[in-house]
């Protein structure tokens, strides 16, 4: 017998684009049920392990309110339950890991608790239903219009049918489009399609951005702590990709800005290199706390010698999908063996045996996050699609940021592709500052689903920029926002860009709940 569960409101996916849309439909008074495939919310913040990426004006501008909240409740939580130094206590900038990809590195566990914080009036009375281990599998759609999601449990097989006004997919990879009916686009598409200079000359849709499996380490001088040698080593540690003359396990990765090598000359602390690995995704830094409290930092590997290109975790067979994911992992446990006991040391010497993953940090028992990190998803065909020439700095020149009237958000980062499942291509390109126009946001055809994290109206270039934490918190809440006021209103989102008058009482909620939807004019970034 398959249970049957109603709600105002149908979210699948717990990350931070889903958690952002259930938080602000539930502050409009509807009700909302979010699945989650792991146990924890919060998705790339939490179970996939990544600190914040983040533009520079991000303590100032260029966010949602409820985005800046998460963001001091991070901050207040240390302060509050951790043995800080004065000077860090002191810090109303407090960057408790100090990693300099962002200006709140944090331990993955604290994002989760702030997250349930933030949502907990909502669950605790009712408004909010969150079910953990769950995944859609199957969607009735009629008339454009979907009447129902199944969604089944990973490990029992349960299956649930899911009845909403109105559902949202914050799945990492766009898992309700196939099911509902969506169109959707995936991989690269070609420069006749999209326009796009720096798009592939022929679409490949299984040429997909890499995935990373993160882990967490620290580091004990004169420890031992290597690992077993994992089964796929030998592959890995030889393994020459084709856009490289050196194995992806070493210290010679990739430069985006130039087809020279980059070195990294050692990855801890003391090294040479002005912005080693070791501090690149610390989210502990152990001198800002009481002396003893950590006996090392603590940092996140998600690094270019573990970004997982020989395959996609989507529209492939349920095999390669599982054979691609443990390939990932495979890929990420090798680098640890080789950190510990291979990899070239200043001093002449190899391997650093006192480097000790930590399964605590991560909540699982290997200390791998609970889900890698995805960075490209299934992205709709949308009323409106984004593009290179709407971003990218040197395209737009000095037509500067490309406003939209009818902007749901803000958000700014760098094109920035990693390398494909395909074609194995990578570029780092600058960008303005971008908008998020509503348009993005809607399907062509199907009327009430709405993309909520990094599944909308992007192609895979834009798709770069715009699917980082801040953004897709930003997706999800505006997302939110719509399905709520379009339901409130007994309308299908389309109809709110449709009409002028509903348009306008829209944008107006959204500024009214603190979603900034405008760069200033004056804005450098």
């Amino acid at each position: 017998m398959v249970m049957r569960q109603t709600a105002d409101i149908i979210v699948l996916g717990g990350g931070l684009g889903g958690c952002a849309a259930a938080l602000s439909a539930a502050r409009m008074g509807l009700s909302v049920i979010v699945t989650e495939e792991t146990d924890w919310l919060g998705g790339q913040l939490t179970s996939q392990a990544v600190p914040p990426d983040e533009h520079s004006a991000i303590e100032s501008f260029g966010c949602t309110r409820t985005y800046r909240e998460f963001r001091d409740r991070v901050r207040r939580y240390y302060k509050d339950n951790y043995p800080l130094k004065e000077e860090a206590r002191a810090n109303e900038a407090l960057n408790p890991g100090n990693g300099w990809v962002s200006r709140l590195c944090h331990e993955p566990k604290t994002a989760l608790r702030v997250i349930e914080d933030m949502m907990v009036p909502y669950v605790s009375s009712g408004r909010i239903v969150v079910y953990y281990g769950y995944r859609p599998v199957n969607a009735v759609t009629k008339d454009d219009i979907v009447e129902s999601v199944t969604v089944r449990h990973m490990l029992s097989g349960t299956e649930m049918t899911l009845q909403g006004g109105c559902y949202l997919d914050a799945t990492e990879c766009g898992d309700l489009l196939p099911l509902a009916g969506v169109e959707y686009v995936t991989g690269a598409e070609a420069k006749s399609e999209t326009g796009e200079p720096h798009a592939a000359d022929k679409a490949d849709p299984l040429d997909i951005q890499s995935i990373t499996h993160v882990f967490a380490l620290e580091y004990v001088e004169g420890g031992s702590f290597t690992i077993d040698k994992p089964e796929q080593y030998d592959f890995w540690r030889s393994y020459v990709p084709k856009f490289s003359s050196f194995p992806l396990l070493s210290w010679m990765v990739p430069d985006v800005h130039s087809e020279d090598q980059v070195k990294h000359f050692n990855f801890l602390p003391d090294g040479m290199d002005p912005m080693p690995l070791w501090t690149y995704r610390r989210i502990i830094d152990a001198s800002l706390f009481e002396d003893g409290l950590y006996e090392s930092d603590i940092t996140l590997v998600n690094w270019p010698q573990n970004d997982y290109f020989l395959g996609p975790v989507y529209e492939v067979s349920e095999e390669e999908r599982r054979s691609n994911l443990e390939g990932a992992r495979q890929l990420s446990l090798s680098l640890v063996y080789w950190l510990q006991t291979e990899a070239p040391r200043p001093d002449g010497g190899r391997g650093y045996p006192g480097l000790r993953l930590r399964p605590d940090v991560m909540g699982t028992p290997d200390g791998l996050a609970k889900y890698p990190y995805i960075r490209e998803s299934r992205r709709i065909k949308a009323r409106y699609t984004i593009t290179e020439n709407d971003v990218s700095k040197e395209l737009r020149g000095s037509e500067g940021i490309r406003r939209y009237a009818d902007s749901v958000g803000v958000g700014s980062y760098y094109l920035d592709l990693h390398p494909t499942t395909g074609s194995n291509r990578m570029f780092f390109i600058p960008s303005y500052p971008y908008e998020i126009p509503l348009g993005a946001l809607l399907p062509i055809r199907v009327k009430n689903v709405l993309p909520a994290c990094k599944n909308i109206g992007t192609t895979q270039i834009t798709n770069g920029c715009y699917r980082l934490h801040p953004t897709e918190w930003n997706i999800g809440e505006s997302a939110g926002f719509l399905a709520a006021y379009a339901v409130s209103n007994g309308l299908v989102p389309h109809q709110v860009q449709d009409d002028p008058a509903h348009l306008a009482a829209f944008l107006e909620l959204l500024q009214e709940q603190g979603i900034q939807t405008h760069w200033p004019e004056d804005m450098q970034l």
